[in-house]
């Protein structure tokens, strides 16, 4: 069992209460949960400090919020983490920031915890694979554009950016099919590659950040070419929840496969859909056939449903794995204790890729 949630950081007082219940419900959370349920981390899925990842904001929006949750926090950078305002002195780069917070060579207290006991977490990288009890969680660094995320220079497109990630999702690929690991993978990159958008034509926009489907498509073909695909993809940035399920027809089997977007953790909580042309959007309902959100797939998709979303309440969710099965629940802030926080839950049967109902 661990946590997840992502876009936590707040950038200004106003802000800095709905982040401050959002750490306080996880820290609730993990201290009244039975020792067999307790989580055994958080795994932060980017923008951890805001506007952009400013050493001298890390005390005020991470180490003090989450000052009482006794157990270790992960993470991979978002967008906000990494972004540089020009003039900033390398030794200030919000990913040196970042490195010294969370890829530390040893438990040290950084000067950002101040006289919080927090130590710096031991990655070894701001992309990097973390093994635990029945899952293989694959984080990935999605970059600095407010959109869209990107993992690979794109075949020239961001010439800037090296496909050094590509060789590693292939040999984590690689090594999971040698080693016959039967536990649950996940991907995890702060970017979504889904996230909504109305159909062609329709009154409204999308919310306040697009899809990364050509990132997927990158990471589709890791996949064809190494014979494996992932269970659940996670991500963040979108500041809403939201869970699609994405058929895909993959070595000769029929795959269910959630991608879940849990990025209202404190920062703020868009909705799904925006007015244009001074008329109201019309917002989706739950497990509307979204399928123009997935064009030129890379692998077999056959379908994209929304299942379901919240753009009101802030939230984050619950993971747990055994040997049998992943269950991915989204829980809402401040609408009671465990288990009525729960609004959503989808459960996926690991050996088959297929899901369960709950």
């Amino acid at each position: 069992m661990f946590h997840a949630t992502g876009d936590t950081g707040a950038t200004n007082i106003r802000k800095y209460p709905s982040e401050i219940k959002v750490s306080d419900q996880l820290t609730v959370d993990f201290h009244v949960s039975a020792a067999a349920d307790r989580p055994a981390f958080l795994y932060h899925l980017g923008d951890v400090v805001y506007d952009f990842g400013e050493a001298q904001y890390y005390y005020d929006q991470f180490y003090e919020p989450y000052r009482n949750y006794a157990a270790p926090i992960f993470a991979i950078p978002g967008n906000h983490d990494s972004f540089i305002i020009p003039g900033t002195a390398a030794s200030n780069t919000p990913l040196t920031i970042f490195s010294r917070n969370f890829c530390g060579t040893k438990p040290v207290i950084t000067p950002e915890a101040a006289s919080l006991h927090r130590t710096a977490m031991t990655q070894p990288g701001i992309y990097f694979t973390l093994d635990a009890p029945f899952v293989r969680i694959i984080g990935l660094f999605s970059n600095a554009l407010e959109d869209p995320g990107v993992i690979s220079s794109e075949g020239g497109e961001w010439p800037g950016v090296p496909d050094i990630q590509l060789a590693y999702l292939a040999e984590q690929f690689k090594r999971i099919v040698k080693e016959n690991y039967q536990g649950a993978v996940l991907v995890a990159v702060h970017h979504p590659p889904f996230s909504y958008a109305p159909p062609p034509r329709s009154a409204g926009t999308g919310g306040n950040h697009s899809s990364s489907t050509a990132m997927l498509r990158d990471i589709d073909t890791v996949c064809k070419d190494q014979h494996f695909y992932p269970h659940a993809f996670l991500s963040g940035h979108a500041h809403n929840y939201q869970r699609y399920t994405r058929t895909v027809k993959f070595e000769g089997k029929t795959y269910d496969v959630p991608f879940v977007v849990c990025g209202d953790g404190g920062h703020n909580v868009n909705p799904l859909v925006r007015g244009k042309g001074g008329q109201a959007g019309q917002e989706p309902s739950n497990g509307a056939k979204v399928n123009y959100m997935d064009p030129n797939p890379a692998v077999q998709a056959t379908g994209l449903l929304l299942e379901k979303y919240d753009d009101r309440n802030y939230g984050y969710l619950r993971i747990g794995v055994d040997r049998q099965q992943l269950r991915i629940g989204f829980h809402q802030v401040g609408v009671g204790s465990l288990p009525q926080s729960r609004v959503d839950m989808v459960t996926v049967d690991l050996a088959s890729h297929t899901m369960v109902s709950n």
